[in-house]
């Protein structure tokens, strides 16, 4: 395992990708819960919330395409410092409306304002695909994107709401934005691994939801994300049903460290089946193990069933990450990347808002039946649109890798 992450270790200016990645990927973990421990330290309105936090992360949804459109167009350099100083600042401008008690609609307008923060796993993978495209390494790099993904997730979280209850409301969404600000300049001053910018498909004026497959892959993503979602929300009911409500953290935890896993593990293979055969393989397994939490009868066996779930998401997620560099142009790649990333945001949030409907008819356990649900969609997505994958891959249909 170990040699094919010293392989892309040793490439020159992939330290500093992952450094300053790891740093920039924060901040998109941090300021939603940041918003919403603010506010509710500030006013104590759990619904005004989780309301301005989730215009901050639909607005980011339904934004990042298009600032990843325009970064595709004119560079990463040229574009990232002008949208992340423009989201820095009405972001701060958040934190002194909400500190001032402004008035609601306020709140929400600068929070969908702030939504133009742009979308860094994008960046990220784009600079990994540029490093390696059609190389085996390309494969390691995105197991690796995985797993800092998941430790932001891990961390960002957890640190946005601890500066905020600890020291002050405003805490959190700051550190998010110094931490921001920081990360954005040590990502630019990477310029090694910076893509190119490029517009030469001619198909500038053709929406790139419209490139063959890309919409098959976020629908199914959409549906992998309510199942991310609607388990979040469902751990945090069982716990509590159980009388165990810290409980929730170390199961949701062990989701996290079953990704992390097995994207490590999933790094060091080489495969030669199909791009396609693989993504439908993931998709299956993501499906059959969201059965398994309405299983579990107590807190402990959920722990195990829930790190078992976990193992199939960074691996999918790799296989997504990697047909999505085969059937996307150069020049359209990291808007490609940010869809499927507003995929799996929106999928989330539609899962946690059914998941809480579900809790509040039918109960504790029942909620679970929304990530079967899901994942129930996500085959049915994927079959349904296996033919129009394989043949935008066709020209790369097998991964030839060498094994070892």
């Amino acid at each position: 395992m170990a040699n094919h992450y010293r392989d892309i270790l040793a490439t020159p200016g992939v330290v500093g990708l992952a450094v300053a990645g790891s740093i920039v990927r924060l901040p998109q973990a941090m300021v939603g819960i940041g918003i919403i421990t603010m506010l509710v330290q500030q006013r104590g309105l759990y619904w005004l919330a989780g309301s301005v936090a989730a215009t901050f992360t639909l607005a980011n949804a339904l934004i990042g395409p298009q600032v990843s459109k325009r970064i595709d167009q004119h560079g990463q350099s040229r574009v990232l410092p002008i949208v992340t100083a423009f989201s820095i600042t009405m972001l701060l401008a958040l934190m002194i409306a909400a500190h001032m008690v402004a008035p609601a609609p306020l709140l929400f307008i600068l929070a969908a304002l702030a939504g133009t923060m742009p979308n860094m796993p994008a960046m990220i993978r784009a600079r990994w695909t540029g490093l390696f495209r059609g190389k085996p390494q390309l494969h390691t790099a995105f197991s690796l994107d995985s797993v800092l993904t998941e430790l932001a997730y891990i961390v960002g979280p957890p640190l946005a709401i601890g500066l905020s209850t600890g020291l002050f409301a405003e805490a959190g969404p700051l550190a998010a934005v110094l931490l921001l600000a920081v990360g954005m300049t040590a990502f630019l001053l990477q310029r090694r691994t910076e893509p190119k910018a490029t517009m030469s498909d001619g198909k500038s004026g053709i929406s790139t939801l419209r490139f063959p497959g890309l919409r098959i892959i976020v629908l199914a993503l959409l549906a992998m994300g309510v199942i991310g979602g609607s388990i979040d929300v469902a751990v945090v009911a069982f716990a509590n049903a159980q009388g165990w409500p810290t409980a929730a953290s170390f199961i949701l935890a062990a989701y996290a460290f079953g990704s992390m896993t097995a994207g490590l593990a999933f790094g060091a293979l080489r495969t030669a089946i199909a791009i396609d055969r693989q993504f439908l393989i993931g998709i299956l397994a993501t499906a059959l193990t969201a059965v398994l939490p309405i299983l579990s009868p107590d807190v402990y066996i959920m722990m195990a069933m829930i790190f078992v779930a976990g193992m199939s998401f960074a691996p999918t997620m790799v296989i997504v990450l990697n047909l999505g560099t085969i059937i996307l142009p150069p020049s359209r790649l990291t808007e490609g990347l940010t869809w499927m990333t507003t995929g799996i945001s929106v999928g989330v949030a539609l899962g946690g808002a059914l998941a809480g409907q579900i809790i509040d008819a039918y109960g504790a356990r029942a909620v679970f039946s929304v990530a079967v649900a899901a994942g129930l969609v996500m085959v049915v997505v994927v079959l349904s649109g296996l033919g129009t994958l394989r043949a935008a891959s066709a020209t790369h249909a097998r991964l030839t890798f060498p094994c070892g």
